[in-house]
């Protein structure tokens, strides 16, 4: 990494930011702000509470190179003013209440809507996202559905061995990470959560833990681990079952096991059940090889199975900064932790029947609304196909494929930089991420944009908003 020079033009210093980029949810970030006004508290450049009305971002400290290039946006590529699409096909900018009738028209008309994405945006929009989808017998999906929706569903069949990043930090003797690539993925998990931060109990940092890398890859991960176990492609299964039967006492009979000598995992399993604490972290490399969630399955009876000699637990990686807090918030309203489709006037959920890229292969969406997601780079062509047979509705703040597809663009504000809002950590903490700069003039928050098309399509339908209270 070259050196670069410290920045030292700037006015004000916002501290103890949160990072909106990755599942660690970095609390500890330090904006450096040039220009604005002080709405609010000021002392010595550093502002104790409010925000910089009319300033704007121009260097973060603490945060990973992903986290501050996210944060220090190109403004090229901001959505700044509302827009639809023409007769001729053509994106041209309009006022808000146009934009939000069209799109208020086209939800409360739909027959099949889907509401879509919801992971890079606060649950306080989501709450309202929920009231809308109930209203009009929406389905309410988001980026879990094609990531880590096989550990939900493993989580569901075998339990969830869960810790918090603080106990790994201050307890763990031993950090497992298996299919990720942590030090590419989320920069700042080993420094900040895992391996080097110096902990309670861990008062030494790195040289009090033994790292282990469970991956067919050699990745940066691997590089700097005390163990790489580099296990055949879509050996996982096979591989974490040999573990569990070294753990019950089994004598294996292979002499190579999905790759790995039978010495090497019985040497693994050994040192395994003699740390003191043990943390697991796995990622779509586990979720989305050859058995899906029944890797998951595996790799949580193994946890179980490891915690009558030891303690242990797992966490998966999750990507997005708030896509867990999707799931969270969905399962602790509905029961159910995406994919949750209210056509009946009940939440319902069946896999392969009510996943956004399920229902838009078989064509039967007549509305697609996507907030704060892109799934014009990411979905199969088979469903952004039917997506250009549809009217689109888009709320985010940049310009994207998605863009492209979209009949009404709303823009939104950047959570955590722009707007406040909660979300949860891939362990499932809640983390309040604060506003420390204005948004521009044009755009509108996220939460304010949902709940004006919950309210439009309130009148269209003839409710009464509910009064607060009653």
């Amino acid at each position: 990494m070259a050196y670069e020079e410290p920045i030292t033009d700037y006015d004000y210093k916002v501290e103890n930011c949160t990072c909106a980029f990755c599942g660690c949810n970095c609390d500890d970030l330090v904006y450096l702000v040039k220009g604005g006004e002080v709405k609010g508290e000021l002392k010595d450049g550093t502002i104790i509470s409010g925000y910089v009305d009319g300033g704007h971002v121009v260097g973060v400290r603490h945060a990973c190179r992903l986290g501050a290039s996210k944060i220090l946006e190109d403004m090229d590529q901001r959505l700044l003013v509302p827009m639809i699409r023409d007769e001729k096909g053509n994106l041209v900018e309009t006022d808000w209440d146009t934009a939000l009738d069209k799109a208020a028209n086209l939800i409360a008309n739909a027959v099949r809507p889907v509401f879509y994405g919801w992971s890079e945006t606060s649950i306080e929009t989501m709450h309202y996202g929920l009231e809308l989808g109930e209203l009009v017998g929406a389905v309410l999906d988001n980026q879990a559905t094609i990531c880590h929706g096989p550990s939900l569903q493993a989580v569901q069949n075998a339990g969830y061995p869960v810790m918090t990043l603080g106990e790994v930090k201050n307890r763990a003797d031993m950090i497992v990470y298996t299919g990720n690539n942590a030090m590419n993925s989320h920069p700042r998990h080993l420094g900040r959560y895992s391996t080097f931060p110096r902990g309670y109990f861990r008062k030494r940092g790195r040289f009090d833990r033994t790292v282990v890398t469970m991956d067919p890859r050699y990745t940066d991960t691997a590089k700097m681990s005390d163990i790489w176990v580099g296990f055949e492609q879509n050996g996982d299964y096979e591989f974490y079952n040999a573990m569990r039967a070294v753990l019950r006492g089994k004598k294996l009979e292979k002499d190579i096991i999905a790759g790995i000598p039978k010495e090497d995992i019985e040497s693994l399993v050994e040192e395994m059940k003699n740390v003191q604490f043990g943390a697991l972290f796995f990622g779509l490399g586990l979720t989305h090889t050859l058995s899906k969630q029944r890797n998951i399955d595996i790799a949580i009876n193994l946890i179980q199975d490891l915690n009558k000699f030891s303690k242990w637990n797992l966490i998966p990686m999750r990507g997005h900064f708030n896509v867990n807090g999707f799931n969270i918030f969905m399962a602790f309203q509905q029961g159910f932790p995406y994919g949750v489709d209210f056509a009946r006037g009940y939440p319902r959920y069946m896999n392969g029947e009510t996943n956004t890229i399920d229902l838009l292969t078989r064509e039967e969406p007549d509305v697609f609304m996507v907030i704060a997601a892109d799934p014009g780079a990411h979905f199969p062509s088979g469903a952004n196909r039917h997506l250009t047979n549809i009217p689109v509705i888009q709320i985010d703040i940049h310009w994207g494929p998605s863009t492209e597809l979209a009949d009404v663009v709303l823009p939104g504000s950047f959570i955590a930089v722009e707007a406040a809002g909660t979300s949860y950590r891939m362990d499932g903490v809640p983390i309040y991420m604060k506003q420390a700069v204005s948004r521009p003039e044009t755009a509108r928050d996220d939460e304010w944009i949902v709940n004006e098309l919950l309210k439009r399509v309130q009148k269209i339908k003839g409710i009464k908003p509910k009064v607060a209270g009653k």
